[in-house]
């Protein structure tokens, strides 16, 4: 398989046409093997616009809402990114390679030994495991802060842990009604709401709705 232009094709008709016009974001995408970041048996599908299975019941996002986002996000080179949900290690290396460094937060072990070994060129990555759904109380302040999967409202103290200018990137909502959405942190007590797009997301672990029924 030619994987060069399977990317070719992922940026053209699959990017490029969902509004991700920044070249910044483009030659992202261009320039990262996202077939290195999928199990051998998974990499014909690599560049296909699907949620690819990556283990534990996760997924990746497809490529074009992953564009989308970091063009929103705008993240420049001196920025301190947090990402919770480190997959496969796709996304934190598009991260890594904006930023100054990135901290990604993964709940299930396997999936981080294996985006570590992905990942192992980067000097820029700190990896973190455990529950971030709602909060990674590291004590630090983020300009770029990217929740890969849904959360079921949006928590407090993520748009708390945004430096002034910062940006937090999340989906929000139920099952079939969710908006992706970037803020940004106007003030100490404001933020500004940029709706992306409707879509539907797997929700990260523990940041689902609960159950309102009662039997």
């Amino acid at each position: 398989m030619n994987y060069e232009q399977a990317r070719f094709n992922m940026v053209e008709q699959q990017i490029r046409p969902w509004d991700v016009l920044d070249p910044k974001v483009l030659d992202l995408f261009m320039s990262t093997p996202r077939h290195e970041f999928v199990a051998e048996s998974q990499q014909a599908l690599a560049y296909s616009d699907i949620e690819l299975p990556i283990g534990e019941g996760q997924t990746m996002l497809p490529p074009r809402i992953e564009a989308r986002i970091l063009q929103a996000l705008d993240t420049v080179e001196n920025e301190s990114v947090l990402e919770v949900g480190t997959g496969s290690g796709y996304t934190t290396a598009l991260l890594a390679k904006s930023a100054k460094d990135v901290t990604t937060v993964e709940i299930f072990p396997t999936l981080q030994e294996t985006a570590k070994t992905r990942l192992k060129e980067f000097d820029n990555i700190h990896f973190e495991q455990g529950d971030a759904a709602q909060n990674w109380d590291d004590g630090k302040m983020y300009d770029v802060i990217f929740l890969t999967g849904a959360v079921a409202s949006l928590p407090e103290a993520y748009k708390q842990k945004l430096n002034l200018g910062g940006r937090l990137a999340v989906t929000v909502g139920q099952d079939h009604v969710m908006t992706t959405q970037v803020l940004t942190r106007v003030s100490e007590t404001e933020w500004e709401t940029e709706t992306l797009f409707e879509t539907v997301l797997p929700f990260l672990i523990n940041a689902e709705a609960e159950d309102s029924f009662t039997l």
